[in-house]
């Protein structure tokens, strides 16, 4: 299993990889883990993009179908979906060209975690940035 348990990768995808999120997952509705996910990252200054097929505004925030439909540049995809879907979007992140790609809490991969570290991007796998937060 290759799941990245680095400290420095997550530190660094956390901290200097940029300040601009899109949440693939990220909806309206509050009770969904993206939604709490989401203000623990705008509280410490990130720029949210909510992705979601209904393209919701979602704290404020004017959400996209898909990550080809942001008009500006992504550094951090985070992913909420099922791991049937999560490799898919990990491809959309690398052809997009984020820097970066987070698997939630039981969100894994393995093929795709392989293939977004071999184009280059630092990927963390089945972990979540709001705890990680609270650990730096």
């Amino acid at each position: 299993m290759n799941r990245d348990t680095d400290a420095e990768t997550v530190r660094r995808i956390l901290t200097d990889t940029g300040d601009t999120w899109a949440v693939v997952g990220l909806s309206t509705n509050r009770s969904r883990a993206a939604y709490g996910v989401a203000e623990v990252l705008r509280a410490a200054g990130k720029r949210v993009v909510p992705v979601h097929p209904k393209a919701e505004t979602v704290h404020g925030e004017p959400g996209y179908a898909s990550l080809a439909e942001i008009p500006f540049p992504v550094d951090v995809v985070d992913v909420f979906v099922n791991s049937e879907l999560a490799g898919r979007v990990a491809d959309e992140a690398v052809a997009i060209g984020a820097r970066a790609v987070w698997f939630q809490l039981g969100v894994v991969d393995e093929a795709a975690y392989e293939r977004t570290r071999a184009a280059g991007l630092d990927m963390v796998m089945d972990r979540c940035p709001a705890i990680e937060l609270g650990r730096l």
